[in-house]
Order: structure tokens, then C-alpha cells, then sequence
């Protein structure tokens, strides 16, 4: 009995030996580089346990067991492991992988909301996200929505980021609202969207939208119309902006309130999202009394203040385009 007894203890002095060899090599070895080459993103679900997490991150070859992490997560005791995506660097060490699932340092996506679009073509684009949750819910307005760019994380809700959008096109146009030029032919600052809407599918060039702008209110100012290939290809097209082939003359005379080549004044609503400057270019616009402007075929414009000036410039151009002298 008593040699029996002397084999136990040393038997249990051998395992608290070696017990504690391995919690000393964990500890000293929880800083040492990790088996992963590569950044490793994941997804830890709610409710994961320890042992669950653990097997993921060996799965995904983040560490190189299981137990290791088990003890180094008793060891370090720095708090709960947080569900969310993170993304783990290459070579991540123990304690650093501890360190990114406590802090809840998860994963931050972007979107952004380019200048022009149509709340159709968002609608499209947030639908085919997968890191976003939940319905849409009422289509905005066209034009509510501020062109930028957004932060969220996997789980938000697509609600949710459209009402961010929505908020700050409210803010940005109260703001340019307020600081206006006086005289404007604009009733409200939602005129100022529906313009600034018009001008965004005109010009792409900074420079040119406030003397795009300024065309647009003379015109509106001497009762004339708006004439803008955009709004009747958003007509033609059923709110989508985009036309598969190009504007026919005969679709000039279409009958329908965004045709602002038939109808007057503005049109009903928005046709695309305009971006801050396309709204500071309505709502400051260039100083000119210029009436007419024609693509120059290199992304900008040539602007007149009669129609011979006009038709000249239109003729130069075909002149141009077609090669002649």
C-alpha cells in the first residue's frame, strides 16, 4: 500500500509538473506569431461559447489549437469574447487574437452613394448587400438622400442606413438653404433639390455647375423652359435615369410633367440624388445672363446668351465632330 502511495504522489507531482510547464509555455508564448499567412476574416455568432470560438479560429487556421487558446484566454482573463466579424491579421499572435475578440473591434463596411443615382438604383444595390439586414421599408423620395460615403457594420439594418442618408441631406441642405443668395428663382429648398437634381446629370465638372446652375434660373426667371436632356430621359425611363439607347428628337415632344422640354418651370420632383455641390451650385450660382449650353463633346460645355450664339456654337461642334475645316 505504502509503495502504492509514494507511485501516486509522484505520479500527481509529474502531472502538476507538467501542468504547469504547459500553462508557463502558453503564458510566455502567447505573444509568439501565429500559424496563419494571410489576414483571416470571421464571423463569431452570438451566443458562441469559448470552446466554440476557439474551434473556428483553428478551423480557419487562426491558431494552432484549441487548448492552447483555452488556457490563454483562463491566463489573461481580460473579459468576455464578443460576437461580430473581425478580421485577423496574418501571423496574429494568441494574445493579440484575444485582445481583437474582447474589444469588439469588428469589421467596418462601406457604402457609397455615388452623386446622380436614383433612389431605384439604391434600392437595387442595398438589396444585393449581404452584410446588411432587414427590409427597406417605404421608398424614400427621390432626392432625400445625401451622396456619400458610409460606415456600418454586418447585422445594421438597411432601414437604418437610409435614414442616416436621409438625415444628412436634411442638415447639408438646411445649411446651404440658409446661406443662399438672395433673389434666387427658387420658391423653397426643395425647388433647390430639383434643380440641383438637373444640374448633377449635366455636368460632372466642379467648375462648370454654378454657370450650369445660373443658365438654369435665367431661364426659370424670363418664364422659359428648362429644356434638359436629363429629365426626359428619367421620363422615358420610369424614374431609373438610365436610357439604353440615346434621346431621339421624337422624344422631345413626349407629354409628360418631367419633360421639361414640353412641360414648364420645374419638374414635379428630383431625378437623381444631387451631391453638396450640385446643391451650393444652385443655391450660389455663377453671375451670367447666359440661357443656352452645349456638351463640347470633352466632358464640358460651351455656354451662349442668345440663340444664334447658340446655334453657332452647335454648328461649330457638328462641324468639329463630323471633321470638317
Amino acid at each position: 500500500m505504502r509503495t502504492w502511495l509514494i507511485r501516486f504522489a509522484v505520479v500527481l507531482a509529474l502531472a502538476g509538473a507538467i501542468a504547469g510547464g504547459t500553462l508557463l509555455q502558453v503564458y510566455f508564448q502567447r505573444d509568439s506569431q501565429g500559424p496563419s499567412e494571410e489576414a483571416v476574416t470571421l464571423v463569431i455568432a452570438k451566443g458562441a461559447g469559448v470552446r466554440t470560438i476557439a474551434r473556428q479560429l483553428e478551423g480557419a487556421g487562426v491558431i494552432t489549437s484549441v487548448w492552447r487558446f483555452l488556457i490563454a484566454d483562463r491566463l489573461t482573463g481580460g473579459g468576455p469574447l464578443l460576437a461580430g466579424e473581425y478580421t485577423f491579421p496574418a501571423k496574429v499572435s494568441l494574445s493579440m487574437v484575444l485582445d481583437i475578440v474582447r474589444s469588439g473591434r469588428v469589421v467596418t463596411h462601406r457604402f457609397t452613394l455615388p452623386e446622380g443615382w436614383t433612389v431605384s438604383r439604391l434600392v437595387r444595390e442595398l438589396k444585393e448587400i449581404d452584410t446588411l439586414t432587414g427590409d427597406i421599408g417605404p421608398i424614400p423620395e427621390e432626392g432625400s438622400l445625401l451622396p456619400q460615403t458610409y460606415f456600418y457594420v454586418r447585422g445594421d439594418r438597411r432601414d437604418a442606413l437610409i435614414e442616416r442618408m436621409k438625415n444628412n441631406m436634411d442638415e447639408v441642405l438646411e445649411t446651404l438653404w440658409r446661406a443662399r443668395q438672395p433673389g434666387l428663382a427658387l420658391k423653397n429648398a426643395r425647388e433647390a433639390v430639383i434643380l440641383a437634381s438637373i444640374v448633377e446629370k449635366e455636368t460632372s465638372r466642379d467648375d462648370e455647375r454654378p454657370h450650369v446652375a445660373a443658365v438654369f434660373l435665367n431661364r426659370l426667371s424670363l418664364g422659359m423652359r428648362l429644356q434638359s436632356d436629363p429629365t426626359t430621359i428619367y421620363a422615358l425611363s420610369d424614374g431609373d435615369g438610365v436610357l439604353d439607347r440615346p434621346l431621339k428628337r421624337s422624344d422631345l415632344t413626349l407629354d409628360h410633367p418631367y419633360n421639361t422640354y414640353v412641360a414648364k418651370g420645374l419638374p414635379p420632383a428630383p431625378i437623381c440624388n444631387p451631391g453638396r455641390a450640385s446643391m451650393a451650385a444652385v443655391l450660389n450660382p455663377l453671375s451670367s445672363k447666359n440661357l443656352y449650353f452645349v456638351a463640347d463633346g470633352s466632358g464640358g460645355h460651351l455656354f451662349s446668351g442668345n440663340l444664334d450664339e447658340h446655334n453657332r456654337n452647335v454648328q461649330k461642334l457638328r462641324k468639329r465632330n463630323n471633321g470638317s475645316p
